[in-house]
């Protein structure tokens, strides 16, 4: 038996977009590892299909997996989708985060957490009242912002099901 030092919790249920409904619009700092500037949502899908992962903050364990998970599998390779993150880290910690950890995909930046909100997948930090941040959370988004896959985390830490979401790429 691993013993972990953290517990496991459970996470009140989500109230996500669901595959079918047209996924929130939105204005955030896109960062590269380069610079950033706002852009909307709205660019990123007319150029095609977008997968929106939301992580926690920079740094935390759960991120650090995921967007490693992600560049293993490298699916921008095999498939038409631009995949991009969502985080509640400032620009600056997240153009170092992108640079430091060779993160292939450029981040939204919401610091105010409003992104997770609308979209119904904001986690309260235990200890840190009025503290929020994204629950791990996946939409694969079609050209018009329909949902056409959607999971958000049940509990924490959670990480994305990528055998799952693969499979909801190959029926793209």
């Amino acid at each position: 038996m691993v013993d972990l030092d953290f517990d496991v919790v459970d996470l009140p249920e989500a109230d996500h977009p669901e595959v079918g409904d047209t996924a929130p619009a939105f204005t955030r700092p896109l960062v590269t590892d380069e610079f950033w500037e706002d852009r909307s949502l709205d660019d990123l899908t007319e150029e095609g299909p977008v997968l929106l992962v939301f992580t926690t903050m920079n740094g935390a364990f759960p991120a650090t997996y995921t967007w490693n998970e992600l560049r293993e599998r490298d699916w921008e390779a095999d498939h038409d989708v631009s995949i991009v993150g969502v985080t509640i880290s400032d620009p600056y910690d997240t153009t170092e985060t992108i640079r430091d950890r060779g993160i292939d995909y450029p981040i939204f930046s919401d610091p105010q957490n409003g992104v997770a909100e609308a979209y119904g997948v904001v986690h309260d930090l235990d200890g840190m009242t009025g503290v929020t941040e994204p629950r791990p959370s996946v939409f694969l988004l079609d050209e018009e912002r329909t949902v056409e896959y959607a999971w958000a985390a049940s509990e924490w830490p959670d990480f994305p099901p990528y055998d799952e979401i693969a499979g909801a790429l190959d029926e793209q």
